[in-house]
C-alpha cells in the first residue's frame, strides 16, 4: 500500500494557498500603486502652506499672491471700507455664510471673514463662486468691492455677494498672521 494516496489532497491545498497568495500579493501591490499616484505632486506639496510679507501693502490696496494654483487677494482695508461691511445686515445677504476656512459655521458677518479683530485684513480666494472667474477689485461693482465681468456679480467690502448669478461668497482660505507683517496661508 503507498502512501503518496495520503498527500495528493494536502499537495494540492498548498498549490491553491500559494496561487491565492500570490494573486494577493500582485493585486495589493497593483492597487498600492494606483492609489499612491492619485497624491499631490511635491511641487503642490510644496505650496500647500506659504508666507506673504505684507509690510508692502498700504491702507487701500490689495496684493494677490498665488496659492494652490488659485489667486488670492490680500486687501488692507479703510475705515471706511470696514464701516461699509460692518453695517450690512446679514439676512440682507444671499449667502448667509462666511465661507470662512478657519471658522466653517460662521455667520457672514464682517467679524467672521476678516483675518485680524480691527477688520483691517480680508484675506479670500479671489475666484467668483459662480463659475470661477477672477473678479476684479479695488472698489470695482456697485458695492464697493469686487466685480466679476464675465457674468456680472457684485461682492461688497468684506467679499460677500450681494448681486449676481454667484451663489456663495468669496471663500476665505485657512490664514493666520505669523507676526505683525507676515502671513501664513494654509
Amino acid at each position: 500500500m503507498s502512501h503518496a494516496d495520503d498527500h495528493v489532497g494536502t499537495r494540492r491545498d498548498f498549490l491553491y494557498y500559494a496561487t491565492a497568495g500570490a494573486g494577493t500579493v500582485a493585486a495589493g501591490a497593483a492597487a498600492w500603486t494606483l492609489v499612491n499616484q492619485m497624491n499631490p505632486s511635491a511641487d503642490v506639496q510644496a505650496l500647500a502652506s506659504i508666507q506673504v510679507d505684507v509690510s508692502g501693502v498700504a491702507e487701500g490696496t490689495q496684493l494677490t499672491v498665488k496659492w494652490l494654483g488659485k489667486p488670492v487677494f490680500i486687501r488692507r482695508r479703510t475705515a471706511e471700507e470696514i464701516e461699509a461691511a460692518r453695517a450690512v445686515d446679514v439676512s440682507e445677504l444671499i449667502d448667509p455664510s462666511a465661507q470662512n476656512a478657519n471658522d466653517p459655521t460662521a455667520p457672514a458677518t464682517d467679524e467672521n471673514r476678516t483675518l485680524d479683530e480691527a477688520g483691517e485684513w480680508l484675506v479670500q480666494i479671489g475666484v467668483c463662486t459662480h463659475l470661477g472667474c477672477v473678479p476684479i477689485g479695488d472698489g470695482a461693482g456697485d458695492f464697493g468691492g469686487w466685480f466679476c465681468p464675465c457674468h456680472g456679480s457684485h461682492y461688497d467690502t468684506a467679499g460677500r455677494i450681494r448681486r449676481g448669478p454667484a451663489p456663495q461668497n468669496l471663500h476665505i482660505p485657512v490664514a493666520e498672521f505669523l507676526d505683525d507683517t507676515t502671513i501664513k496661508l494654509g
